[in-house]
């Protein structure tokens, strides 16, 4: 597994080089792997690890938590599981609704650092997919950052995952665009994570500063629903 990441993080800093941008920050998808593969993963130098599922979640960190791992919601968050994912987590990357904003404020300890939230936009209006429209943006970034216990730092989106990679090279510019907007209104959004790993080499030349990849780390995975 120490190939697999030395290799992903080599081709992330190619990719990062020829198109003339800064080298993002690689997020492990580890959703429904078993807590060893996540264990020889840091052990091999990685730190960030994205779940779907928030109670899976849960469990991973507490059998893993001497490891000093950072967690990351990438899954759609159910308003009744918002205020277990504002204890579990370290960033929430699908805050796609309102209603969300004040839940994840409430339940985030007091004694932990402000939750980092990224807004998840629906870039490619899929009536299959999570995410609030691109017009939508605006008043909930707003409603994020006006929460203490909450940090807002960007937007993430799931293009279509459409053959053609210009239409794919179009949802990320997309999403770049929108992210600058937000940026120069809240300066402390400083994350766009979009790309995984078929097309994360696209989503660097359009300006990504997070990817999140699984398959290219763990290989194939079971599928698994959440009880």
């Amino acid at each position: 597994m120490s190939d697999a990441l030395h290799e992903v993080l080599q081709r992330l800093e190619n990719a990062a080089r020829s198109a003339d941008r800064p080298t993002p920050r690689l997020l492990a998808v580890s959703k429904t792997q078993p807590e060893t593969a996540v264990a020889e993963l840091a052990a091999a130098g990685q730190r960030a690890f994205g779940e779907n599922y928030v109670q899976e979640a849960v469990a991973k960190r507490r059998n893993l938590n001497a490891l000093g791992l950072e967690w990351h919601l990438i899954g759609h968050l159910q308003s009744n599981k918002a205020a277990l994912a504002a204890e579990a987590f370290d960033w929430v990357q699908t805050v796609d609704r309102e209603k969300l904003v004040p839940l994840l404020a409430r339940a985030r300890p007091d004694g932990r650092p402000a939750l980092n939230v990224l807004i998840q936009v629906n870039i490619d209006d899929e009536a299959s997919k999570q995410g609030c429209a691109p017009d939508q943006v605006p008043a909930l970034a707003a409603a994020v950052a006006a929460q203490p216990r909450l940090l807002l730092r960007g937007l993430m989106a799931i293009p279509a995952p459409v053959p053609d990679s210009e239409r794919r090279r179009d949802a990320f510019r997309r999403m770049k665009a929108l992210f600058d907007e937000t940026a120069a209104r809240f300066p402390q959004a400083d994350t766009l994570s979009m790309g995984m790993s078929e097309d994360y080499p696209l989503a660097i030349e359009e300006g990504a500063t997070m990817v999140r990849v699984g398959t290219a780390l763990f290989g194939s995975r079971p599928k698994k629903t959440e009880r």
